[in-house]
């Protein structure tokens, strides 16, 4: 049995301002067949355990290539189609088993599905092969993904701390059909919603129950929520279930309907309501304990600049001292700091460089507390993820992080790696929308999640949609299956 494993990743924000070229993917990691021995970031933890799971079934391996891009904009045409074929000619004429980690919502700027025109350039070369991916729910389930592929697992939790999990249960799938035991069939139910759900809330994390229960019936092989992407302008955005199972897709249709309609049940609960900046802040200077506030729109994890400083300016103006905020995407920012040294004083001007998106810069009076040339942070299932030049400023008793390489914010190490001491904080900032929950609730008395002005807005009835398939869903529309027939495929 030869395994040959790759993976091209990146989610992509079609309403945001930027780009994604080369230089995104150099910088968020390529990596040539030595992905497992190389990558400290999520390609590395899937491949590592694909890697020593293959080898414990004494099967043959081989690594392609793995490419990974920070969310954001577009990827440009010609950068993608270079990534694919490398993959796609990569992958040795004899392989039995083709595993791909993925991401679902790629868009370039040619291409509204990449990861199914990957997929399907694989069938085509490859017709008797099991090919697998490994998806981040936060995807586009296309007919051409169904189409080619024969399972597609998805992670279940968000924040995703199942990457492990998830890629040994893709990896036993396709061994079992590719030794014949199985033969995976999958039924997609489309819930007709577009929307935002983290699984640490009541709903969701029943939801997440519910799908490992459906997985212990006899048949079934993997169930997961489709969250979808809603900055993502696709043909296929918007929220499905779907169910793998053994041969039997009228199984695998009822539960991915039971599933579904159950999430549809909630929809109006599942909706985000998060408090304005105003709100917020008040809400946080009057709780007591340390107060946690994530910057939700200005999220580099869903494809924002990463530099609006809207958040910082409000806690200026209320005078909130003792406090951390971070972290900033402004190379130009670093440089200067880097330039004056720690110590020096300095005018600075912050953020506001991107987009409309990024809205006005900040002019601050700053002293440099720290600079770092290689700062990074723990990401993921134990990853790494690099901030690359770094800088830690003090403005207006506000502790300051900028980087120089956009990410969101996942762990106190974003902060603690310069040497800010979090222990003696009484509001921490992070721009993130979800990410950091896990690291940081053992700090936090209270999160609350803020709705900053940014490129991820929350007023998913009014996206500017112009790819959007059907424009007939919640919550642009108060109840779309009460009118219209429900949406099963199965393949």
């Amino acid at each position: 049995m030869r395994i040959f494993i790759a993976g091209l990743g990146t989610e992509t924000n079609t309403f945001a301002p930027l780009l994604t070229g080369a230089a995104a993917f150099e910088e968020g990691g390529v990596f040539r067949g030595d992905t497992s021995a190389a990558c400290e970031g999520l390609d590395g933890v899937v491949a590592r355990q694909w890697r020593s799971l293959a080898e414990s079934s004494d099967a043959d391996f081989c690594e392609g290539l793995f490419a990974r891009a920070q969310p954001s904009g577009p990827a440009v045409q010609a950068v993608y189609e270079g990534l694919r074929d490398e993959i796609v000619d990569g992958a040795p004429p004899d392989a039995d088993v083709i595993l791909l980690h993925l991401h679902g919502a790629m868009v370039s700027t040619e291409c509204l599905d990449c990861e199914g025109d990957v997929l399907a350039r694989l069938r085509r070369r490859f017709p008797d092969a099991v090919i697998g991916a490994l998806l981040d729910p936060h995807c586009h389930m296309t007919d051409e993904m169904l189409s080619a592929a024969d399972a597609l697992v998805l992670l279940k939790h968000y924040p995703h701390t199942d990457y492990k999990e998830r890629a040994a249960e893709l990896l036993d799938i396709c061994l079992r059909a590719a030794n014949g035991e199985i033969r995976p069939v999958t039924s997609v139910f489309d819930c007709r919603m577009v929307g935002f759900y983290p699984t640490e809330a009541p709903v969701m994390s029943e939801t997440v129950a519910q799908l490992t229960q459906c997985e212990d019936r006899a048949g079934v092989l993997s169930a997961a929520i489709i969250h979808g992407f809603p900055w993502g302008d696709t043909p296929e955005t918007g929220t499905r279930t779907l169910v793998i199972t053994d041969g039997n897709a009228e199984l695998g249709q009822s539960i991915a309907e039971e599933i579904g309609r159950n999430l549809y049940a909630a929809r109006e609960e599942l909706l985000p309501s998060y408090p304005n900046l105003d709100e917020a802040l008040k809400e946080a200077q009057e709780k007591e304990g340390r107060i946690v506030l994530a910057d939700v729109a200005d999220n580099a994890g869903g494809g924002a600049p990463g530099d609006n400083v809207s958040l910082l300016r409000a806690m200026l103006d209320r005078e909130m001292t003792n406090a951390a905020v971070g972290c900033f995407w402004d190379p130009v920012a670093v440089a200067f700091c880097a330039d004056a040294g720690v110590g020096a004083t300095l005018r600075l001007r912050l953020g506001g460089k991107c987009g409309v998106s990024s809205g006005e810069p900040l002019d601050l009076d700053v002293r440099v507390r720290a600079v770092k040339a290689d700062h990074d942070q723990t990401k993921l299932a134990g990853s790494r993820y690099p901030f690359g030049a770094s800088a830690w400023v003090e403005a207006g008793g506000i502790d300051v992080v900028i980087t120089s390489i956009r990410s969101q914010t996942f762990a106190p190490d974003a902060f603690t790696g310069l040497g800010i001491d979090l222990a003696t904080k009484r509001f921490i900032a992070v721009k993130s929308s979800q990410h950091f929950y896990e690291a940081f609730k053992p700090i936090a008395d209270k999160t609350i999640f803020v709705a900053t002005p940014g490129a991820l807005q929350l007023d998913f009835a009014t996206l500017p949609y112009k790819h959007k398939r059907d424009l007939d869903y919640f919550p642009r529309v108060p109840d779309p299956l009460g009118h219209q027939s429900i949406s099963i495929r199965s393949k």
